[in-house]
């Protein structure tokens, strides 16, 4: 699933994809912006993501289906 979290003040979003439920992400932020803490995320290659709640600006959850692109012969 593809995450996208706007950071006040920055120009450009973080980007990345995970493997949490759409649930487990959301419920995660939402955690994270009403204890005032951090938001701590893991993506899909293992890598921790990790954003004050307070600069937190928006958070764009995707879809759960992966999509697969083929290019064939004509």
């Amino acid at each position: 699933m593809d995450i996208e979290l706007g950071i006040q003040n920055v120009a450009r979003p973080v980007n990345f994809s995970t493997d949490d439920s759409a649930d487990q992400v959301g419920a995660a932020i939402a955690r994270a912006v009403n204890d005032g803490e951090s938001i701590d995320l893991t993506d899909d290659k293992g890598r921790r993501i990790i954003v004050p709640a307070k600069a937190l600006g928006y958070a764009i959850i995707g879809s759960e289906t992966k999509h697969a692109v083929g290019f064939g012969a004509l």
